[in-house]
This record gives structure tokens, sequence and C-alpha cells, in this order.
């Protein structure tokens, strides 16, 4: 016998498919969805359909966008001699908090991970080369996440760009090994970008 009504227990399984929620946090969204408003549910709904709906991928640096082209990649003011490369669109946010790395960006969509099946050619490395051949960019800061599949993306981007005659920085290790970019503060983000290495 299931433990409620069935539409209360389709949402619930639903909330329990996001990342980080279980049974009691999806339960507690779900009847917090019961309780609101048919305006507020509606407008749930409506956001989500949104976002499938209505959001892409930048044609140039990969970032999420709801245009050809994200704000960054628009934006007349920012420096494209500089190219800050990351994993994940949501590593930009850290970034861009700190309010003082005025280059573009670059997400790669992903790090190398032999264990999970993933090389160099499923990520956005192309994309990038592609970019570097314009001749604009002078410098490339790798800011992949500070695990064993980030640093090892780094090495291989290293060692890809130098021969290019590139400048190839990497963040510095003020970001927590082993932690995700994303979680990082704007002061810890701001150190990394001012004391990246070359590599």
């Amino acid at each position: 016998m299931p433990d409620f009504a069935a539409p209360l227990q389709r949402l619930v399984d639903e909330f329990r498919r996001l990342p980080g929620v279980g049974q009691k946090s999806a339960q507690r969204l779900a009847f917090y969805v019961l309780r609101s408003s048919r305006d507020d549910a509606a407008r749930l709904a409506t956001a989500l359909l949104d976002v499938k709906d209505n959001l892409g991928i930048c044609a140039e640096c990969n970032n999420i966008s709801d245009s050809e082209l994200c704000p960054y990649c628009r934006d007349p003011h920012r420096d494209r001699s500089q190219i800050c490369v990351v994993e994940e669109p949501h590593n930009i946010l850290p970034f861009e908090t700190t309010r003082t790395f005025q280059g573009q960006y670059h997400v790669l969509n992903g790090a190398i991970s032999p264990l999970r099946g993933i090389g160099p050619e499923q990520l956005k490395i192309k994309g990038l080369l592609d970019r570097i051949g314009h001749g604009e960019a002078k410098e490339i800061i790798l800011a992949t996440n500070p695990t064993v599949e980030g640093e090892a993306t780094a090495a291989y981007l290293s060692r890809l760009l130098k021969p290019l005659g590139l400048r190839v920085t990497r963040i510095a290790m003020g970001i927590p090994v082993g932690s995700d970019i994303e979680f990082s503060d704007e002061v810890t983000i701001s150190k990394s970008l001012e004391n990246r290495r070359e590599m």
C-alpha cells in the first residue's frame, strides 16, 4: 500500500530524483507544493518548463544562454585576450562574483575521467582551439576543479596549448583540494585568480 495518494507520491518520487534530495526532503517539498496555491504551483511548473524550452548553449563558449551568445560573449567590454577555462557553466558564477576577472570563459562540459569513460574527445576542447585560432587569445587560465579529474584535465590542456605560444596559467590552490569551485567564496576565488601560475 502506498504511503501517499498517487499524485502526491509521484511528486515525492520526482523530487527524490533531484541531486542531494533524499526521501524526507522530497516529502517536505511535495507537501509545500500541496499547501501552496494553484498560482504558486503554476509559476513553479512554468519556471521549470521555461528552463527546458528557452535555454540553450552559447555557440562560442558553451555557457548556458537564452540566445545564440551568452552575456559574457556578447559583452564588447570583456577582454578577449584572456580565456578562463572551467568544467561546467555553474563554475563561472564564483569568478563573476569577485568582479575582478573581465576576460572570456570557455566551458568544457566535464573533465577527463578515464574511470567514467570520459576522454579529451568528449570535452569541448575543439571549440577552445577554434577560438584560439582566431588570434585574439594571449592567455588561457585553467580553472578546472582541484580534483584528480580537474588536475588531469588541466595538465592535458597545458601540454596541448603551450606549443601554440600562449601563456597558460593555472589558478592558485587557494581553493581546497577535493572541493568544487561552485562552493568557494569570493575572496578565495579572487586570490586564486591573482596567484595563478604558469603551467
